[in-house]
């Protein structure tokens, strides 16, 4: 498989494997490499390397791959779990599946800034590394913005908007305007809409830190928004894989609940991710998401926002007296002020996530169900920007 390879040609091979393991694709470049060597050590390369091409592999299947012990394949994966790179939990037969986790989305750079870290010269030469490979990523998507930016903005939904429920102001519902024509078929089953009632689904629930925002912090640019740290929630068994190897930590429904209501108090969003971006498979994991640091927010995107909603924000304009608070607290630049001073937002950047109706002072805001897709590309940089 890869005998009479040198080390960093190994290294390639691994990051190649990596890349091809799912989630965002990077290229196997310099960046890649250097980052790697935190996570996968050289005696560990040529298991790595086993996985490309079958990123999910058995016990006997890793066997016959590696030609390895049970013994030495347990101590391997559990040794690379601990890091992020291997996800060892068993499938719905309840036989233990083995699955390469790629670099971002999700896998090593999630679960690495989910756990608290100390912040020591190691672990910053890794965020900075890792701020490196983004920054050349958003050179890459720009300097062939024309030829791939059609291509990015056809992908799936990466996550899905769980609404706010309430009025922060009146403690009221958020008023939900049903069309008819809107209706989802009979036949097809709506995700949770409550967060509150995505939570009491699980019996299993983990609390970690936001891993964007831990990872602005130790590159010297702490959030804007918060200084919310804890409010990465994994389930079922992400819950148990994110907790066996130290990234978080098991909470009960009702801290899980009062998190929730720290991060609405902060006007963070809630998202939900499902398995394969399938909403129709129960949830794996909330993220509670700021503006300035989340990677799938409109002020640090690399590639398009590409958002799941089932709401739409619709404004009375007979309450709205224009205080402006909407438009300081939307997270895609939807909501403004028109020319007479009145709330307006912009269909095609709401996500439909209640933060406007949740702060709104006047609670004039209302939710309208329009299931659909937000695509929103990021901007593309002057010349020589």
């Amino acid at each position: 498989m890869s005998t009479g390879m040198s080390i960093d040609d190994k290294y390639k091979e691994a990051g190649s494997a990596i890349t091809m393991a799912g989630g965002t694709p990077v290229p196997v470049n310099e960046t890649l490499i250097k980052l790697l060597r935190y996570y996968v050590m050289e005696e560990e390369l040529d298991f790595v390397i086993a996985f490309k091409g079958r990123k999910s592999q058995t016990l006997d299947q890793l066997k016959a791959s590696t030609a390895l012990s049970e013994e030495e394949i347990l101590a391997k994966t559990d040794a690379l779990a601990s890091r992020g790179v291997i996800f060892n939990q068993p499938n719905s037969a309840g036989v233990m599946v083995y699955r390469l986790l790629p670099l971002l989305n999700v896998g090593m750079f999630e679960y690495t800034f989910m756990g608290k870290i100390e912040p020591n010269s190691r672990n910053r030469e890794i965020s900075a590394l890792f701020h490196q490979l983004f920054q050349e990523l958003t050179q890459l998507v720009q300097q062939n913005y024309d030829h791939i930016m059609p291509f990015l903005m056809k992908a799936p939904p990466v996550d899905r908007t769980v609404p706010f429920a309430g009025n922060k102001t009146t403690g009221q519902r958020v008023k939900i305007i049903v069309g008819k024509s809107l209706g989802a078929p009979v036949e097809r089953i709506v995700p949770t809409q409550e967060v509150s009632a995505l939570i009491q689904k699980f019996d299993e629930i983990a609390l970690g830190h936001c891993f964007c925002r831990h990872h602005k912090d130790l590159t010297g640019q702490s959030c804007r928004q918060t200084d919310l740290r804890e409010t990465c929630f994994t389930f079922g068994k992400s819950a148990r894989y994110t907790t066996q190897h130290g990234f978080a930590r098991m909470v009960s429904q009702q801290e899980a609940l009062q998190v929730l209501h720290r991060a609405e108090e902060a006007g963070l969003v809630h998202k939900a991710y499902h398995p394969n971006f399938d909403s129709q498979k129960d949830e794996t994991s909330i993220c509670n998401c700021c503006r300035c640091c989340c990677g799938n927010s409109v002020e640090n995107m690399i590639a398009p926002v590409i958002n799941a909603t089932r709401y739409l924000a619709v404004i009375e304009a007979d309450r709205c007296t224009g205080c402006g608070t909407c438009v300081d607290k939307c997270h895609t630049g939807a909501a403004s002020l028109n020319e007479e001073g009145q709330a307006q937002r912009k269909a095609d950047y709401c996500i439909g996530c209640g933060v406007c109706a949740y702060f709104c002072p006047e609670n004039a805001v209302s939710l309208a169900e329009s299931p659909r897709t937000v695509r929103i590309a990021p901007r593309r940089a002057r010349p020589g920007a």
